[in-house]
């Protein structure tokens, strides 16, 4: 007998957790309505909060989600069944964030990033990877994730580099002083649980990016995280970094879900350092199965350092943001050919997963295949205006 959805999907202490999120209501108008989960129900908080980023602006958001009145919209287990199918109904999940922005951090991770100067170092004859790889080690004398970004160390470890032709610009973002922090994807456009990530269909080499992601208000307080897939074009980028945009907002190409955990003294900063993040590939044409497993505490920059790199004194955000916080998963598994790696083929199933945080399901599929984003902030406006005054 399977397991209820609950208890596949939601955080292992979801009974205790502060759950916030959105969904799709079909009446009494159709549009978004911002929800939380309490004792298995989905309760409607639209009477208290317009909008996602109104409730995590509400220094009273914790009493809101645990006690505040609402309809009941049924429970969530209906809610995560209706969310995964093919043609999701009546009442489904959608991205927990609306009107924030969306931002992401890329080069996090100091172990994925040396794989990529050694593989870059290697010219692709494998043979050499373990002799670049001593060699690196023995230069930087320690692990490369122990070297604070922006510090002496990292600074004279980037000459040594520079000297042995093995320096790059993601090299620069990952030890150096500046955050790579850019704009993952449109307010209102990511998608949730259940729903299709999309690919441009240019791209021929792809992958998923499992990560974890803070709410953050606009005074640059952390309120809660969940989790993203920042859906990645590497043949795109590969081409130039300047193809940046092109190779990562796109229709569909940001998945976010499935709720918003708030921070309270069962869920803290401290658990998401600590975190492991859980990344499951399925095919859906092929036999084909990729499980791997990324520790959070092998990041390269606080969480809060992040934050501080993109609101502050030079940048403010009064509707607040959602922030990726990076990812040191890039996937080499062959699936097509040896020595061909990983891309994603058509309806593989890609599972994000952490047990503070739950699970985020996505299929996948062609950007200009999937439905097309139309509920933008002007839909937005019309749909609070007809439910304020009905």
């Amino acid at each position: 007998m399977s397991s209820p959805l609950s208890e596949r999907y939601l955080p292992d202490d979801h009974a205790r957790a502060l759950l916030v999120g959105r969904v799709w209501r079909d009446v009494p108008r159709p549009g978004p309505a911002v929800v939380a989960v309490r004792g298995g129900d989905v309760i409607d908080l639209s009477a208290h909060a317009a909008t996602l980023a109104d409730l995590l602006e509400d220094p009273r958001a914790h009493e809101l989600v645990a006690t505040a009145d609402g309809d009941v919209l049924g429970s969530v287990e209906t809610l995560l069944a209706n969310s995964l199918r093919d043609e999701p109904s009546a009442l489904y999940l959608l991205a927990p964030c609306d009107v924030q922005a969306i931002k992401a951090c890329g080069v996090t991770f100091a172990v994925s990033m040396l794989e990529r100067v050694i593989e870059e170092q290697a010219g692709g004859d494998a043979s050499r990877a373990h002799a670049l790889r001593e060699e690196l080690q023995s230069l930087i004398g320690t692990d490369l994730s122990r070297i604070r970004p922006g510090s002496p160390d990292a600074q004279a470890l980037k000459r040594e580099l520079q000297a042995r032709g093995a320096w790059s610009q993601y090299m620069e973002v990952g030890i150096g002083p500046d955050a790579e922090v850019f704009t993952k994807s449109q307010p209102l456009s990511a998608v949730g649980f259940g729903q299709g990530v999309g690919l441009h269909p240019a791209s021929q080499w792809n992958n998923p990016e499992p990560e974890v992601v803070l709410a953050v208000d606009s005074r640059g307080q952390a309120r809660g995280a969940t989790l993203g897939n920042d859906v990645n074009l590497r043949d795109i980028e590969g081409r130039s970094a300047l193809l940046l945009g092109k190779a990562k907002d796109n229709n569909a190409s940001c998945a976010v879900g499935p709720f918003v955990r708030l921070f309270d003294e069962h869920f803290t900063l401290d658990t998401i350092r600590g975190a492991q993040v859980s990344l499951r590939i399925e095919g859906s044409d092929d036999d084909f199965l990729l499980e791997d497993a990324s520790d959070m505490r092998q990041i390269s920059r606080d969480p809060l350092d992040l934050v501080a790199q993109t609101l502050g004194a030079h940048h403010q955000y009064p509707d607040g943001f959602m922030l990726f916080l990076g990812t040191m998963f890039s996937p080499i598994l062959d699936r097509d050919g040896e020595g061909q790696g990983f891309t994603h083929h058509i309806g593989d199933r890609v599972t994000i997963a952490t047990p503070s945080l739950g699970a985020l399901v996505n299929h996948v599929d062609r950007s200009d295949a999937l439905p097309p984003w139309t509920f933008g902030i002007r839909e937005l406006y019309r749909h609070l205006a007809a439910t304020q005054t009905r």
